[in-house]
């Protein structure tokens, strides 16, 4: 084989070996990942993971996965928990130690110190006989089927069993806890994922900002009100303040003779396309696009049909929408 081939020939074996070994894993769960959950449910603090290594870098992105979606937690390096880290543990507490082999000696104070007050330690590893396993109160085990490289040295199948079952806890848990779409958006403001879980409520404009004008208003002051309010568009509202067309510069122009004789009623464009408050921003863009518009006025679809505000196309792509 030519050198690109050979390259190939092994990603393709470690992706497949590594897709089969998820597999055994998916068949192996049992009711000891459901002990698991329910003792982590069952507490009244934190999840604190730990682990060395490979098995520490993956049991930071399970904290964080867990943290991030309802669950609290954080990771605990055991080297630094034996110099004073083992503050950070509390009863109430529940402990998740990972380790492929079982046997990490840097985790052997923190596996004492759960014994010791006696805090619920779950035992991560693909070892049912090791030290880290007949310590832990709940097992989670995964197949040992070796790694990738296959001389079993580098962890890669491993660490991909062990992700794997990190996120089977986190997600097991935010469904059972129904955690929602608006509850994710609360930890993660920030980034294009906090700009994809905006809500329109949190980028139109409302009060003063918003441009309407009643439908018996002449042209003059609807002129007034677009140049003030500066979104190039007008909401004209109704006898009873709800919203009953829109003006633009479109309907300007087909209106151009005799504008100024006008009211805002004759020039309007009625039953204009409007979104609820509590829509995401991204359906928002998706709609604007759509309708080849640049702003939407936002009235509350359960009520009756009032301006609550305007979201304008800048607005989204100011937020990293678009």
């Amino acid at each position: 084989m030519t050198g690109t081939e050979t390259f190939l020939a092994t990603a393709r074996q470690v992706v497949t070996d590594e897709a089969r070994a998820l597999d055994a894993l998916a068949a192996s769960l049992d009711e000891s990942f459901v002990r698991a959950l329910r003792l982590i449910l069952a507490s009244k603090g934190r999840i604190i993971v730990s682990g060395i290594g490979k098995s520490g870098h993956i049991g930071r992105k399970i904290a964080a996965t867990l943290a991030s979606t309802g669950t609290p937690a954080h990771f605990v390096h055991p080297a630094e928990a034996s110099h004073g880290d083992l503050g950070m543990v509390a009863r109430g507490d529940v402990v998740l130690a990972i380790s492929n082999s079982g046997e990490a000696p840097e985790l052997a104070n923190l596996l004492a110190y759960t014994r010791r007050f006696e805090i619920p330690l779950i035992g991560l590893s693909s070892r049912p006989d090791s030290t880290l396993m007949t310590q832990a109160d709940e097992h989670l085990l995964i197949p040992s089927l070796g790694e990738a490289c296959g001389f079993g040295m580098v962890p890669s199948t491993s660490t991909t069993l062990t992700l794997a079952m990190g996120d089977a806890l986190a997600i097991a848990l935010m469904k059972y806890r129904d955690f929602r779409l608006e509850n994710f958006r609360e930890f993660h403001p920030g980034g294009k994922l906090g700009a994809r879980l905006s809500k329109v409520r949190d980028l139109m404009h409302t009060g003063e900002a918003l441009p309407t004008v009643p439908a018996e208003a002449p042209m003059s002051d609807t002129l007034l009100e677009i140049s003030r309010k500066g979104f190039g568009v007008v909401g004209v509202t109704d006898a009873t303040g709800a919203l009953a067309g829109i003006i633009t510069d479109g309907d300007l122009r087909r209106h151009m003779e005799g504008l100024l004789s006008h009211r805002a009623a004759d020039v309007m464009t009625a039953a204009p396309t409007t979104i609820g408050p509590d829509a995401l921003a991204e359906e928002a863009v998706a709609l604007m696009n759509a309708r080849k518009i640049t702003c939407l006025f936002v009235v509350d679809p359960d009520g009756p049909r009032r301006a609550m505000g305007l979201l304008h196309i800048h607005d989204c792509l100011r937020a990293g929408l678009g």
